[in-house]
């Protein structure tokens, strides 16, 4: 693969975590101001936003670290590593964060049908199950990429011995 393509999903994975990063400075911080006037209120309400909000928080962590990861596979296939066990672990670890974002988010779909049900917006709920099932298929694919990549370097560690 040529460096160029390379250095253009590198700056792709970085702009990605762009939006995550503002949102959790920008956006979070105001629903929980917002949570807060509404549990001065008297509200019970309020800790299902926390809620949500905190789960929110978590699962910035690993999605951060199958970011890097992701920058890592990358930089492997930059030094021509892409068929080795490193590319193998590091989809393994992409996996197992998509898997965590997306079991965080099964957590917290309880959460999402309460304020759902009290705001009368059915369409919230559709919008937790994108939340557990974006993860999901992510995760999928990154164990059918460590599956494939696994086989291939025992194919040619076999053919290595052969010759």
């Amino acid at each position: 693969m040529k460096r160029s393509s390379t250095l253009f999903l590198k700056a792709a994975v970085i702009f990605i975590g762009i939006p995550v990063l503002a949102l959790c400075i920008f956006l979070l911080p105001q629903i929980v101001n917002e949570a807060n006037e509404v549990a001065e209120k008297g509200s019970d309400l309020a800790y299902v936003v926390y809620g949500i909000v905190t789960v929110m928080y978590i699962t910035v962590i690993p999605f951060y670290f199958a970011l890097y990861q992701s920058f890592t596979l990358l930089s492997y296939i930059d030094r021509n590593q892409a068929f080795s066990e490193l590319s193998v672990r590091a989809l393994k670890k992409i996996k197992n964060c998509a898997l965590t974002i997306s079991g965080f988010y099964v957590i917290v779909l309880p959460f999402v049908y309460i304020l759902a049900e009290v705001d009368d917006a059915p369409g919230l709920i559709l919008v937790g199950m994108v939340m557990v099932f974006a993860p999901l298929v992510i995760a999928v694919f990154a164990a059918v990429l460590q599956r494939l990549l696994k086989e291939a370097i025992d194919i040619k560690s076999e053919n290595d011995l052969i010759v």
